[in-house]
């Protein structure tokens, strides 16, 4: 599906002794595209997540052929979600002419994403007409959020049982609307237009009960799960790939200036309630039990508990964020 050629995906047996895996084929005359970058075994769950989009054989790969997604002459997830709302339209006809303002009456889904989130967002100084440009001319000048904005939605697919359609994150659920006002919001900041950057931020708090300053970097395919009282500071970092539960904090230990907020790794999972502090480090594919409070570096693939956290174990799984148990720890 992306622009590279790895179109095919099968599944090989190892001979080895282990499990069958996953395999990426690049398509006859791919190499003329990515040299052949995207192609190989896919050796870690990790790789695997995005069902829809072939990701590649290492996690280098796997970022260029998420880029490719938004040069694919298709869009399997704006088609799902288009077909979504047509199905829920004939089964609700009193949602008829909500469904079609939010997403039939759009060509692509950084357009119906504008209008959902304007619509939201609009207060009597900012009006919904207003947001609609301002957010339609950042999405349809940005390719690194309309890759975002798609794996995102994938991503709460996949690991949120509540979510059981595509067009459920994009129209009620307001952990995915959030984390798309921010992304919005981050490219305003970096684009020095950080006073709207700033009224955007005030008013995704006030509507969602979420809180991420538009400085904060987040990756993608990231699942705020409910989102409600997320807190995530101006210094944070947070990987590709994480999950965050409601009630999460990301913050400073002070008054002090310059880098002060945590980073989190890509595929960690952070329970309900955790509070991590300070400039500290919480590796890959790390477990944050649910009201845990951090503050000290904690491990990659290892799961932290209590108040003040520590190290009990280390996770069965490579990425918690994945799976989203929230206990699966070996000894």
């Amino acid at each position: 599906m992306t622009s590279c050629g790895c179109l095919v995906l099968e599944k090989v047996e190892d001979h080895g002794g282990e499990a069958a895996r996953g395999r990426v084929k690049v398509a006859p005359g791919a190499a003329s595209g990515c040299g052949g970058s995207c192609a190989g075994v896919w050796r870690r769950r990790s790789e695997a997540i995005f069902p829809i989009y072939v990701m590649g054989s290492s996690r280098a790969s796997t970022v260029a052929a998420a880029r490719g997604i938004v040069d694919s002459a298709e869009d399997p997830i704006w088609e799902a979600i288009k077909s979504e709302a047509k199905s829920e339209a004939e089964k609700e006809p009193i949602l008829s002419s909500f469904l079609y303002a939010s997403v039939l009456s759009h060509d692509c889904l950084e357009r119906a994403l504008s209008f959902v989130l304007a619509n939201r967002l609009e207060d009597p100084t900012l009006l919904a007409t207003q947001l609609i440009d301002i957010f339609n001319d950042v999405m349809m000048n940005n390719k690194d959020i309309c890759r975002s904005i798609r794996l995102d939605a994938q991503a709460f697919k996949d690991r949120d049982p509540a979510c059981a359609q595509y067009s459920w994150a994009l129209l009620y659920l307001k952990g995915y609307q959030s984390l798309q006002s921010y992304r919005i919001a981050n490219v305003l900041w970096n684009q020095g237009r950080k006073v709207l950057a700033l009224a955007l931020q005030s008013r995704i708090s006030e509507v969602f009960a979420v809180d991420i300053h538009p400085a904060a970097k987040i990756g993608e395919g990231i699942l705020l799960d409910h989102g409600t009282g997320l807190v995530i500071g101006e210094t944070a970092v947070v990987g590709n790939w994480v999950s965050l539960m409601q009630g999460v904090t990301l913050g400073g230990t002070g008054k002090e200036h310059g880098d002060r907020h945590p980073k989190i790794g890509q595929g960690a999972l952070i329970g309900a309630g955790a509070t991590i502090l300070g400039n500290i480090n919480v590796g890959e594919g790390a477990m944050i039990a649910a009201g845990s409070l951090v503050l000290k570096n904690v491990p990659p693939h290892s799961m932290a508990v209590g108040n003040p956290a520590k190290v009990v174990g280390y996770m069965e799984k490579e990425d918690p964020s994945l799976t989203m148990k929230h206990g699966s720890i070996v000894e």
